[in-house]
């Protein structure tokens, strides 16, 4: 005796998921690159409510009708997270649940063919979710879109004012050489911190079109990327940072990538550390990798929103008063991917905050291999690390 659709669907849901995940995997290019994927949490709870919701002894009507909320509600959940996800494009978002469709079929059928009844109920039920999903996405990002222009207006008035307040320094006490270079340096040190904000949303904004910004991995030296950073930041910082190191840490990176990295998580400790509190780089490293840590004190990060800090434009505010940029940490996090690398943080209170980045040293053969990216990749190689 063959047993129900509802009683298929319900033994066979880790096997629709392995394969719902495998395909999108393979199918989706934005998935690699997803450490939670948005639709695979919310798939189990989906798939039990659809095999209620064929189980019930209504007409086709009123079962597609009883599970409407239920499919509405994780629809906008999906469309919201996606939104806010690197790489997710709206035809990606669809694309998934069409997978989804796919995948339902052939598994349910493979013992016994589906009645036209129970095919219209499926159908439905996902159509109407991923029509949510679609509307939740597109409503999301429009607010995403807006939040960040509000964002980036306040940013990049501290630093416009600033090397403002510099010109006219310098046009009131052009007799002063001290004075006028002085002046001239704060206002070099402001419209490298506009052009680093730019850059990032630049870099952002090619991330959720799907593309890999040019990449040039040549042999570089954390050590003293760190220190060159550290010593630039200082002059607006009253010495905070100090780098801990073993010395020279090469290894086959991106140099500019590297150093924007570690410009965002430097930058962020200071803006949410204790005022006058050190802020501590550390390089530890052996023959195949580096770990680079950047720690500071100051209110932990609550860990419902370390779940979400990489995402784009999500921050964590340690107070009112405090805006920050929302793209820096999901461009670390895209920077660290293409590196073949992982980041992870650890927020406790009395302790303070550590991020820390694990790379390899020479990722290089493996990420050209992956095809993540092509004709955007140029090496450079030293005779020693030929």
């Amino acid at each position: 005796m063959s047993i129900s659709t509802s009683d298929r669907l319900k033994k066979n849901i880790n096997k629709i998921m392995r394969i719902w995940e495998e395909r999108a995997n393979r199918e989706i290019k934005a998935s690699n690159h997803q450490e939670a994927t948005a639709l695979r949490d919310s798939l189990p709870e989906f798939l039990e409510q659809l095999a209620v919701t064929l189980s019930e002894n209504k007409s086709t009507k009123n079962k597609i009708l009883s599970n409407k909320d239920e499919n509405s509600r994780l629809g906008k959940k999906h469309g919201t997270e996606r939104a806010g996800s690197i790489n997710y494009t709206l035809d990606q978002l669809i694309l998934e649940y069409h997978i989804l469709r796919q995948v339902l079929r052939n598994v349910l059928e493979e013992e016994t063919p589906l009645t036209p009844e129970e095919n219209e109920v499926i159908v439905s039920s996902i159509e109407q979710t991923v029509n949510d999903a679609a509307t939740q996405f597109s409503e999301t990002l429009k607010d995403l879109q807006e939040q960040v222009a509000h964002t980036l207006a306040h940013d990049l008035r501290n630093p416009m004012s600033a090397a403002k307040v510099s010109a006219q320094m310098i046009m009131r006490r052009l007799d002063d050489k001290e004075n006028c270079m002085e002046s001239a340096n704060r206002i070099f040190r402001s419209m490298d911190r506009i052009d680093k904000m730019i850059s990032a949303l630049l870099d952002a904004s090619r991330m959720r079109a799907g593309e890999s910004p040019p990449l040039e991995f040549i042999e570089c030296d954390l050590d003293w990327l760190a220190n060159d950073v550290a010593y630039e930041l200082n002059i607006g910082h009253k010495d905070r940072l100090f780098v801990k190191s073993s010395g020279k840490c090469l290894g086959l990176w991106n140099e500019d990538g590297l150093r924007r990295l570690i410009e965002n998580l430097t930058t962020n400790a200071a803006k949410y550390s204790l005022e006058n509190t050190p802020i501590t780089i550390s390089i530890i490293q052996d023959v195949k990798s580096a770990t680079l840590s950047v720690h500071n004190e100051g209110e932990p990060i609550p860990l419902d929103i370390q779940n979400t800090l990489f995402e784009k434009f999500k921050r964590a505010s340690s107070s009112e008063n405090k805006i920050g940029w929302g793209l820096g940490l999901s461009v670390v996090k895209a920077m660290v991917d293409v590196h073949g690398g992982t980041i992870e943080v650890e927020s406790v209170a009395g302790k303070g905050t550590t991020f820390s980045i694990h790379l390899p040293k020479k990722h290089i053969e493996g990420f050209v291999s992956d095809s993540l990216v092509s004709e955007n990749v140029s090496l450079e190689l030293s005779d020693e690390a030929r």
